[in-house]
């Protein structure tokens, strides 16, 4: 029987509530919750592992109290500034850490489709990533277009601060080759929606994932922390957790 007993961050959020349904769902003890005002360190020490949906506002103390009681995390939150993810892969040295842009299993094979295709089709093929979220969502570009953005970079040999074109307005010019467009929409009550597309003279290809559910991202959250018992000091993404590397 798993001795895993989850700490669940922000769990007032929507993400919060349903980690913890998705947590009762595939038998796994929520031990503590907490949200903003609630005290870090009594909660954590009930736990063996933590699921993280809070802000990344919260990320600097979460990687500290952690570190000092040897906890694993799940971190679910985007946002993060280059110190933070510096601070996020210092903290993996020491301990076993998932970190993922996006915990859905289709957004993950949408991930891998993605190289794939960049890789296939070649570099007559123009890129654009399209995201469209919900009202309420205060970062943009989604950590899920960026993450398309940095495979299709990676496979082009291009690098996401120099060649990423956000958005476009006045007389910018033509298209040049080398850039990858990446264009946010808010809106409406949008869970996550996520299209690539590949432009080339005569013909277009586009992969497109659309969650219509908040499940299937903490279900996969859940399946992550699952999937940590045991293992090493590392930082892992969902492609590890569902052996998609």
């Amino acid at each position: 029987m798993s001795a895993l007993h989850l700490l669940v961050t922000g769990c007032k959020g929507r993400m919060g509530q349903a980690v913890i349904a998705a947590a009762a769902a595939q038998g796994v003890t929520v031990s503590a919750t907490m949200d903003v005002g609630d005290p870090l360190l009594p909660a954590l020490s009930q736990s063996t592992s933590v699921i993280d949906f809070s802000s990344y506002h919260f990320t600097d103390e979460l990687l500290t109290a952690c570190l000092e009681q040897k906890k694993s995390l799940v971190i679910g939150t985007t946002g993060h500034t280059t110190e933070q993810l510096a601070r996020i892969r210092e903290a993996s040295l020491s301990l076993p850490i998932v970190f993922a842009s996006n915990y859905s299993v289709g957004v993950n094979t949408l991930f891998w489709l993605t190289r794939k295709a960049a890789e296939l089709l070649g570099p007559d093929f123009d890129l654009e990533v399209l995201e469209m979220h919900h009202r309420m969502k205060k970062d943009a570009p989604s950590g899920t277009a960026r993450t398309l953005v940095e495979i299709l970079a990676d496979v082009r040999g291009l690098e996401y601060d120099q060649d990423c074109r956000h958005g476009r307005f006045g007389d910018v010019g033509a298209r040049t080759p080398k850039e990858i467009g990446v264009h946010a929409i808010r809106g409406g009550d949008v869970v996550g929606d996520h299209t690539v597309i590949f432009a080339n003279v005569g013909e277009r290809v586009e992969l497109t994932h659309k969650a219509s559910s908040r499940d299937t991202f903490a279900g996969g959250a859940v399946r992550a922390a699952r999937w940590l018992e045991g293992k090493p000091a590392g930082l892992y993404d969902m492609q590890d957790v569902l052996g998609l590397k």
